[in-house]
């Protein structure tokens, strides 16, 4: 598991996204919840900064349990998010000596679930992740992922 005493060490993959996050919950973090949930699944880092070489810091968060309460109340609105997919163990407040970072562990879907959508409209709001990158799905990957769930 990741250990955050340990981040300087971590750079942003196909499974980790840093995001600082010190004003509020960002909506670039619905993009990034659908990536994972379309993909291999990955954790969410709030509080943590990626600096000019990459390389990640924890900046910390004044209210992480207030930016929890405001996370799980729009994962579970299906107008911002198509599915919920977490659990509560899947989210969480780790302390450190940088601050408190809200860590969200994004499953991937199920094939039947795919794809997790951001907004109302699977053909727009669907995405997928690459390296260190949220991409929007083609209406071709989304019609793939739409037939795979059929099998």
């Amino acid at each position: 598991m990741l250990d955050l005493a340990q981040i300087g060490q971590y750079r942003e993959n196909d499974r980790l996204e840093a995001k600082l996050a010190t004003g509020g919950l960002p909506h670039s973090i619905w993009e990034t919840y659908s990536a994972f949930a379309n993909s291999s699944g990955g954790l969410i880092l709030l509080g943590v900064e990626e600096l000019p070489d990459h390389s990640l810091r924890v900046q910390g968060l004044l209210d992480p349990c207030g930016l929890v309460e405001e996370f799980w109340a729009m994962v579970n609105d299906p107008a911002v998010v198509s599915a919920n997919l977490l659990r509560p163990e899947d989210v969480w407040v780790d302390h450190t000596g940088g601050g408190s970072v809200v860590v969200i562990r994004v499953p991937p879907a199920e094939r039947d679930q795919r794809p997790v959508y951001v907004g109302g409209d699977r053909f727009r709001g669907s995405y997928r992740r690459s390296g260190e990158g949220d991409y929007r799905c083609t209406r071709a990957e989304v019609w793939s992922m739409l037939e795979a769930g059929q099998h």
